[in-house]
């Protein structure tokens, strides 16, 4: 009879979660960052915003695609392949997005390249590796700690992003960031193992991934959580990647994009590791409801009153509380619904809507700014979205799916 895998520890491990949150921070930075690019790449290459847009929209979707894919990998042969994987495709994306000789090289390296790249580094990944060891009692906290990591990224790429494009030009400042990169497999290496590692001896029968997904795709909770998530990705995407142009539009100076994103990113951390502690006490569903409505009343506010300077870093602190703080929780509801078993590849499906919904936020800022000028129907498309998410997220039951016995693993 083979040996039954110990359970996690008790306590948090420590080197895992530095090592993992450093990773989030390295792969999440230059994403983040891609508004500050989309200007000068432009001027050089005579393209309009539709062909940047584009390009951002596509690598939100093979972010999306690749992460089911690359979290049922690292489910089953271990975490630190799937990331070194992620940072060489990350490193390769960048390089040829530096310098691109045709829109569609652009598309391949800084959209296909890029969004897998982010995929298989990314914090998804990262926060299923923290499941598998840590115990369900202090998975909200840590999925926060996770969380703020990347936010960590946002809040130093802003101006390192800025600050290398005004001493390097954008061309070389991507090459820059390209080599960035390469630091991602060695990172990754005491996050290696799978999700074998993490099973108790009360653990339930082995499930096979088609077990697990026609489990998932039948249970309401789980297909609300996926349609909701759909409505993050959105809002977000749109600001990260047209929020600089934005600012340039209405006549404030570009610093103030920088600071946007600056504040955006650091009180991103704070809200995520305030989204932690609250997903440990309270109820996940009605916090991510909470959430949602109060995306939709800042930007409403942001709108319709003076837009300033002044204006501009108050909505950038208030969306950065609200920006990945549905990450823990959401992430949260999934490991608590099915376990930790198939975590990252029902916690990449949840993410892939997330990103279907980045992909249409991204080009639809850029397709109907081209087409009318202004990105204001963007603006109240995610608004009336953010209303729709509070609704689908209220009556999501916060419990474990009720499990039949299971067939033999095959």
């Amino acid at each position: 009879m083979s040996a039954v895998p110990a359970a996690p520890s008790r306590s948090v491990p420590w080197t895992i979660i530095i090592c993992g949150c450093l990773i989030a921070a390295i792969t999440f930075g230059p994403r983040s960052a891609m508004g500050f690019f989309q200007l000068p790449m432009l001027a050089d290459k005579g393209w309009d915003r539709t062909t940047f847009g584009l390009a951002m929209a596509i690598q939100n979707l093979f972010w999306g695609l690749s992460l089911p894919v690359f979290g049922a990998v690292a489910d089953r042969y271990g975490t630190w392949r799937v990331l070194s994987i992620g940072g060489v495709l990350y490193a390769l994306g960048l390089w040829l997005m530096s310098d691109p000789s045709s829109p569609g090289m652009l598309h391949l390296g800084g959209g296909v390249l890029v969004g897998m790249g982010v995929a298989a580094g990314s914090f998804s990944i990262v926060l299923a590796a923290f499941a598998r060891h840590t115990p369900p009692e202090k998975r909200s906290l840590v999925f926060g700690i996770g969380t703020a990591a990347g936010s960590a990224g946002m809040f130093l790429f802003a101006p390192l992003g800025q600050g290398l494009i005004s001493a390097f030009g954008w061309s070389q400042s991507l090459v820059i960031m390209a080599v960035m990169m390469l630091a991602v497999p060695l990172l990754a290496i005491p996050l290696k193992g799978n999700s074998r590692d993490a099973r108790s001896a009360s653990a339930a029968a082995e499930q096979t991934a088609r077990q697990a997904l026609t489990e998932a795709f039948a249970h309401r909770s789980y297909m609300l959580l996926v349609s909701g998530f759909f409505v993050c990705g959105f809002q977000v995407a749109f600001i990260t990647a047209h929020f600089p142009a934005y600012i340039g539009d209405l006549g404030i100076d570009a610093r103030y994009a920088v600071i946007a994103l600056a504040l955006i990113g650091f009180f991103n951390i704070i809200g995520s590791l305030a989204a932690g502690f609250i997903g440990q006490k309270y109820s996940k569903p009605h916090f991510l409801a909470w959430i949602y409505l109060a995306r939709s009343v800042l930007v409403t506010a942001f709108l319709l009153l003076p837009q300033t300077p002044t204006s501009v870093i108050v909505f950038a602190a208030l969306m950065g509380l609200l920006w990945l703080s549905t990450v823990p929780p959401t992430n949260g509801l999934v490991a608590i619904m099915f376990g930790t078993r198939h975590l990252g590849m029902l916690g990449g499906i949840v993410f892939l809507s997330h990103q279907i919904g980045s992909f249409l936020g991204v080009w639809l800022g850029g397709y109907l700014y081209d087409h009318f000028g202004t990105y204001d129907p963007v603006w109240w498309l995610g608004v009336a979205l953010g209303i729709f998410a509070a609704i689908v997220h209220w009556p999501i039951v916060e419990k474990p799916v009720s499990r039949p016995a299971l067939a033999p693993a095959e």
